[in-house]
């Protein structure tokens, strides 16, 4: 079962705005990407530190840092430094379990989103934290590890796709937005091929695997609602409110996220009431089979009741009892036991017990 409530007993008594790392430990190093572009040219790099930032803070076109890895702190703590960003901001960085939200701070906005992948051999599905930081040049994103589904966007970037090059920072930031948000849907369609054998095996083969599978893809389902519930809050905020760095017409493209976040909420929805009734099928199965050898044993029990008395009358062996000295005593009580079990097989095929 996953943990629902994490623990952060390392950060009680801790003043407000100190980034203490909350996730999983790595010891890998932290990977700083550059990409800076316009309409007309592009330029892409890996930095070897977060001084190298400084030179773009003053580039004519749209730069976008990514940041993989947030386990150094003294990386997150440097690059707020150089960019101004909030000690609470930098706070909620560094702690990977934060929900989705928007927050304005004027100058900036910061976005936090779950960016989900699948662990195929286990059959579990995990949420890596990203953060966004955009302005209206620059836009910083904060990942737990290398390996993303930016990748789409990268392409782009560096072909001209689209019009991603024509736009400023806000559009790229729904760029990354939208291809997290994308993903989910290959998520929803892994899962819906995971559920669908268990409907025939719930019904055909009620085996305690099965009901391990169900369990695994309900705890799944509630992993998913916590990250998309808040992410839809999150994006209505963006498509609604008139925030100072969101342009207008980005705000339409905005709008298309929040329509497949719902999209992707009642998929959900449809998946949790499909495991619930898998659930019940499999327990109406176990409980129908139970019934059936308990039919058979009940049979079985019901014809060996009259043997039995049969069998115990002449097993015991009083002295005046006429059959005892009967040549055909044996047989007889053979011939009249299987007259027993014929006539109660009969009774019960025509009662469709059988």
């Amino acid at each position: 079962m996953r943990r629902i409530l994490t623990r952060k007993i390392h950060k009680t008594g801790l003043a407000p705005g100190t980034p203490v790392h909350v996730g999983e430990r790595r010891t890998e190093s932290t990977k700083i990407t550059v990409f800076e572009y316009d309409d007309a040219h592009i330029e892409e790099r890996q930095l070897n530190s977060v001084e190298e930032c400084k030179e773009w803070k003053k580039s004519p076109g749209v730069v976008w840092i990514n940041i993989d890895g947030i386990h150094e702190i003294s990386v997150v703590e440097s690059v707020g430094k150089l960019f101004g960003i909030h000690p609470l901001v930098q706070e909620d960085i560094v702690n990977t379990n934060q929900r989705p939200k928007v927050e304005d701070y004027d100058s900036y906005l910061f976005a936090i989103v779950k960016m989900l992948y699948e662990d195929r051999e286990a059959s579990e599905i995990h949420a890596e934290q990203v953060s966004i930081i955009v302005t209206p040049k620059i836009v910083i994103s904060f990942q737990e590890r290398d390996g993303d589904v930016f990748s789409p966007v990268r392409e782009r970037l560096r072909n001209g796709k689209g019009i991603i090059r024509q736009r400023g920072s806000d559009y790229l930031a729904y760029c990354l937005i939208d291809a997290i948000v994308d993903h989910y849907f290959l998520i929803m369609e892994n899962l819906e091929n995971r559920i669908l054998p268990l409907e025939d095996q719930a019904v055909n083969d009620p085996t305690p695997q099965v009901m391990q599978s169900i369990h695994s893809l309900k705890s799944d389902l509630v992993f998913l609602r916590r990250s998309l519930w808040p992410l839809r809050e999150m994006l209505a905020r963006l498509e609604r409110e008139q925030l100072p760095l969101i342009r207008p017409d980005t705000r339409r493209f905005l709008r298309d996220v929040y329509d497949h976040t719902i999209q992707i909420i009642e998929i959900l929805e449809s998946f949790q009431e499909i495991v619930s009734g898998l659930l019940d099928v499999y327990m109406s199965s176990i409980s129908n089979r139970m019934n059936n050898v308990m039919k058979v044993l009940t049979i079985i029990a019901t014809i060996f009741i009259p043997l039995t008395f049969i069998a115990g009358v002449y097993g015991m062996n009083f002295q005046h009892m006429p059959e005892l000295a009967w040549r055909w005593g044996y047989p007889a009580v053979w011939g009249v036991m299987l007259l027993v079990i014929i006539g109660m097989v009969i009774f019960f095929k025509r009662k469709k017990w059988l």
